[in-house]
């Protein structure tokens, strides 16, 4: 089954992503938050032309939603770059601590230059940089030790620009989410769309469902885990995928469940495995 085609680049997207490179030049440090899940796929491929030099922290948010064996992969493939990555469930708070110390220490070389000038200190200016609905909100919400960002419900909501202090030596910059302006990596796009992480209005419910089944049997001929993945559906829904295309699955499974409506049983499948009902469930693995 060919890919389904993604494409989704609304103005205020646009808009938000000029203000966010005139507000870089201010920024001392970038917090980048991907999703666990699609790592690869959650990387700003203009991300490195935007940043330069400047001193950046790899945040993996969701590492709640993949198992621990695939966080492993990802620990060691991400110090094979010579990059520290630094695993988070925002929602719960875990491992955020160490991104705030991440963000403080990317800085202080800052503060150093500004000391052999004769200069006072000020706190670190840092960026919360990502793809919408990928923890970013939450992300702050839990350095701050309260609520004072509201995480959109949907994908591609975006907000506008905004610098909250975090303490004496932390001030963050809440941006918005950014895409690319153009998908052109459509196997990354359909990752994202199966993730939440782009919105709804760039894709068809029923043809990323059904190529959503595909992957699964895809990643699971990757797997060190034997059919990991095909039996989450198994056990879910008592249909096997393993004879079918993903189409055929989709179709069986609102015969089965659904009283034969496609587009409940896709939007169904998808809101499973995005809540995590079909268990913790990679998309990506390192490459090889």
């Amino acid at each position: 089954m060919a890919l389904p085609s993604i494409q989704w680049y609304p103005g205020h997207i646009a808009k938000a992503e000029k203000a966010l490179q005139e507000q870089l030049k201010r920024v001392d440090v970038v917090l980048e938050v991907r999703d666990a899940r699609i790592p690869l796929s959650t990387l700003h491929p203009d991300l490195d032309q935007w940043l330069g030099d400047k001193k950046r922290v790899l945040v993996v948010n969701r590492v709640d939603m993949i198992s621990p064996a695939v966080r492993d992969q990802w620990q060691q493939w991400f110090k094979s770059q010579g990059k520290i990555a630094y695993y988070t469930d925002a929602n719960q708070g875990t491992g955020v601590g160490q991104v705030a110390k991440a963000a403080q220490a990317a800085g202080s070389a800052m503060n150093q230059r500004r000391k052999d000038r004769g200069m006072r200190a000020r706190p670190v200016r840092a960026v919360v940089i990502g793809f919408p609905n990928v923890g970013k909100s939450a992300l702050i919400n839990r350095l701050l030790r309260r609520r004072i960002v509201e995480s959109a419900r949907k994908a591609g909501v975006t907000r506008q620009l905004r610098w909250v202090r975090i303490s004496d030596e932390l001030e963050l910059l809440d941006a918005p989410g950014i895409i690319p302006a153009h998908l052109s990596d459509q196997a990354a796009a359909l990752k994202l769309a199966i993730c939440d992480d782009i919105g709804q209005a760039a894709y068809d419910t029923q043809r990323v469902a059904a190529a959503f089944v595909d992957l699964l049997k895809q990643l699971d001929e990757q797997d060190t885990q034997p059919n990991l993945r095909t039996q989450a559906l198994i056990q879910r829904y008592e249909l096997d995928p393993a004879n079918c295309t993903g189409e055929t699955y989709l179709f069986e499974l609102a015969a089965a469940k659904f009283q034969d409506n496609q587009e409940q049983a896709a939007r169904k499948l998808l809101i499973e495995f995005r809540k995590g009902v079909l268990g913790n469930l990679s998309l990506e693995l390192p490459p090889t």
